[in-house]
Order: structure tokens, then sequence, then C-alpha cells
């Protein structure tokens, strides 16, 4: 169970930050804010993988596909992040 935990941030952490990299603009979030979009990001890639490929975890949890599912995954929460966050702002 520790295991999982630490894969998740590890995870978490390298697909938020990549993601963060691949999105244009700024994102005013820390590292706990970056880690939690890659996990956010990487249950998004996961339940789109699962969609388009009916595999699941019975296959492995660590997979490269899954690393990449996961940064798809992150954009797509980074984007949804910056589109609604931009609602709020004022522009003068």
């Amino acid at each position: 169970m520790l295991g999982l935990i630490i894969t998740l941030i590890i995870v978490g952490l390298i697909a938020g930050a990549i993601a963060r990299l691949l999105v244009p603009g700024r994102q005013d979030i820390g590292i706990a804010a970056t880690i939690v979009l890659g996990i956010v990001g990487s249950f998004i890639g996961g339940f789109i993988g699962y969609l388009l490929f009916h595999k699941d975890s019975a296959d492995g949890f660590f997979q490269p596909s899954g690393l990449i599912g996961s940064i798809i995954g992150a954009v797509i929460a980074l984007l949804i992040y910056t589109r609604m966050g931009s609602r709020h702002t004022v522009r003068h």
C-alpha cells in the first residue's frame, strides 16, 4: 500500500510537471498542486485508456503507456483548470 502511494506521488509529480511544460501560459500552482494535477491526470488518462483499449490494472500498474496516458490526462485537467480559472479574473 505504501509503495502504491509513493508511486502515485512520483508519477503525479512527473506527469504534472510535464503537463505544465506542455500547456502554454503561466500556471500559478505549487509543487503539491502539481502532484495533485498529475494524480488527477492519471485517473483521467486511465479512464480514457480503458474506454479506448479496454485494458486495466490487471495488465500491470506501471507501464510506459500509463505514464503517457497520465501526461495526456494531466494536460486535459490543466487546460480545464486554466479555462475555468480565467472566467473568474477581472480584466481591465
